[in-house]
């Protein structure tokens, strides 16, 4: 299974700063110990591609430096050459790995998952919008009719997603979220599913069967982008669903059975992650990668 990683752009970040840079490392570094991963450095996404998802206008103050202070306040980094280089490569590995999956079944992004950026501006540590730019780049680039169902699994609504994507019947957004946790003003995904705090396993494994049924029934994708964020996870600071490691495994399994049984390629990306230790977070990105190497096997 081939895996993209851009975690050599590190981002120069000030010190106390929560954002996690470090996973990334962490992760490949376990992820390149596993028998059956290909690790590849992550391309990155041309100008006009990410021109598919997101305003020139946007894009010109990104490239050029010149986001004014609240509008990097709403990123949640400050502008720096390497933020610009690890946002393309972060949406290229998205990209890259859905080209892989069409060929191969399955394959991963060790990044991305940058589900809060807008068509118009950036947000919640996301730049460019790695899905919604690849779900727009294969069917420019691989076949028109393609039909691409993004599958977000982090703890919080895709709201820039399911905004550039609004009133687009070829892509179908399916968001499970916590009902009360960011975005505090939710947008409107073709499928929304918010759960309230500490729901746990049951009720969030439930939702989900309930959601892919409904995807099943109303869209049958073609390719689907899977979102899996290690946040609903019960020892994330920010997650508050409160989903054990078995339920995060069973989320996996699901998906990618899903994926096997209705033979639907799978790219996925790890989303967000912010656990109380950073090593729980890992862990729970590095079972995604195992369960998928499983199901990559059985698609072979």
């Amino acid at each position: 299974m081939k895996a993209f990683y851009a975690d050599h752009y590190v981002l120069p970040l000030p010190d106390g700063h929560r954002f996690p840079m470090e996973k990334y490392r962490k992760l490949r570094d376990l992820v390149s110990q596993l028998a059956g991963i290909h690790l590849e450095n992550a391309p990155a996404v041309s100008d006009t591609q990410i021109l598919y998802a997101h305003d020139a206008s946007y894009l010109i103050k990104v490239l050029q430096g010149s986001l004014s202070p609240q509008e990097q306040q709403e990123i949640g980094f400050p502008w720096s050459t390497q933020m610009v280089e690890r946002s393309r490569r972060s949406a290229g590995a998205t990209l890259a790995a859905a080209k892989i999956a069409l060929q191969e079944g399955i394959a991963a992004n060790l990044a991305g998952g940058t589900h809060h950026a807008y068509r118009h501006k950036g947000s919640g540590f996301c730049v460019f919008n790695d899905s919604a730019i690849t779900a727009r780049a294969l069917q420019k680039e691989i076949h028109p009719k393609l039909k691409v169902a993004i599958v977000d699994l982090d703890v919080h609504q895709g709201n820039g997603t399911a905004s550039i994507l609004e009133n687009d019947p070829s892509i179908f957004t399916f968001s499970i979220h916590g009902a009360n946790n960011f975005p505090f003003t939710k947008e409107v995904s073709d499928l929304d599913i918010g759960l309230p705090n500490d729901s746990g396993d049951e009720p969030y494994l439930a939702a989900l069967h309930q959601g892919l049924e409904i995807l099943e029934q109303q869209f049958k994708p073609d390719l689907i982008i899977y979102l899996a964020g290690a946040d609903p996870h019960e020892d994330d600071r920010l997650g508050k669903l409160s989903i054990s490691k078995n339920g995060m495994r069973q989320r996996d399994e699901c998906v990618f059975q899903f994926g096997l049984d209705r033979q639907i390629p799978i790219a996925f990306s790890m989303a967000g992650g912010y656990g109380k230790e950073i090593q729980s977070t890992v862990d729970i990105h590095f079972q995604t990668i195992q369960i998928a190497l499983q199901y990559q096997q059985r698609c072979a």
